[in-house]
């Protein structure tokens, strides 16, 4: 068995439609696949339509929130959450809300971006996608790309789109153990998605997971293709410390990363306990 938890469609940033990107994971091997598009559940018809017999389906979505850094700061975070009611009230109300600052987010980058004489027009950027999309960087990536002027959008992040460069534009975001609440209270699981992924910015404490596990957080991601080594036995310490689930995932986006789907997996008996803890959504098998 092959599971892979953490996947992006054209919903939100990947290159791939849910159907195609069901199609990918097919023709890899993958047999339990989790969509978890940013801050969006638009994708689950489309991908419970195109599962391929045999492929187990986990619906989910990556939340942006804000996170206590363990040191009296606060860094950005991800959250996943599995198997919640996407029809729950404080959910659908705080994706929308998310949905819409990450646009206006992308437009001001846009602006900057302009204005420093980048072939980028944020309003003709925004009008492609659709009007419900989760816009982001990889799409002003994506743009880059297809102007000439970088050659991939891991380079567009590098160069142009970093957080300390000059266009960047903080979004908004949700205070995690608001996040974890809301998922909980719609029937889902949460959990923590690549805490220690040191390449992408700042990173919390393991004392800040534990703090977690007491407020409902159900996993960490630990084999995550971002998570060296030592940090990934540290993260399994502090699984097993805290009861909290172990899972692996690729964090798959198509071309808009070099990181192949399945290159990180999880357990199948870590995915039967998450399973096990859901019941806002089933999954699909």
């Amino acid at each position: 068995m092959t599971i892979d938890l953490h996947t992006h469609s054209t919903v939100s940033d990947g290159t791939e439609t849910p159907t195609e990107l069901l199609a990918t994971a097919r023709a890899a091997g993958v047999t339990v696949l989790a969509l978890t598009d940013h801050d969006t559940t638009a994708g689950w018809d489309e991908a419970a339509a195109a599962r391929p017999s045999g492929m187990t389906l986990v619906r989910g979505a990556e939340f942006s929130t804000e996170s206590p850094d363990g040191r009296g700061g606060t860094v950005t975070a991800h959250l996943l959450g599995y198997l919640f009611d996407p029809d729950a009230p404080e959910i659908r109300a705080e994706q929308e809300r998310l949905r819409a600052s990450r646009r206006d987010r992308v437009r001001a980058m846009g602006v900057r971006m302009a204005a420093g004489g980048l072939p980028i027009d944020a309003d003709e950027l925004l009008a492609r996608l659709p009007a419900d999309s989760p816009a982001g960087r990889p799409h002003l990536g994506r743009a880059l790309v297809d102007a000439g002027v970088v050659g991939s959008v891991s380079e567009a992040f590098e160069h142009i789109l970093r957080k300390d460069g000059p266009y960047y534009v903080e979004k908004e975001n949700t205070p995690i153990a608001t996040a974890v609440a809301m998922i909980r209270a719609a029937g889902g699981v949460a959990v923590f998605a690549h805490p220690f992924a040191r390449k992408k910015g700042p990173i919390v404490e393991a004392s800040v997971l534990a703090d977690l596990a007491g407020e409902g957080l159900a996993g960490i991601e630990v084999d995550h293709p971002d998570h060296a080594p030592a940090d990934r036995a540290t993260l399994r310490d502090v699984a097993a410390a805290t009861g909290l689930l172990a899972t692996g995932s690729s964090d798959y986006h198509g071309t808009n990363k070099t990181t192949p789907i399945a290159a990180e997996t999880t357990d199948p008996a870590v995915l039967e306990a998450l399973v096990a803890r859901a019941s806002g959504a089933e999954v699909l098998a």
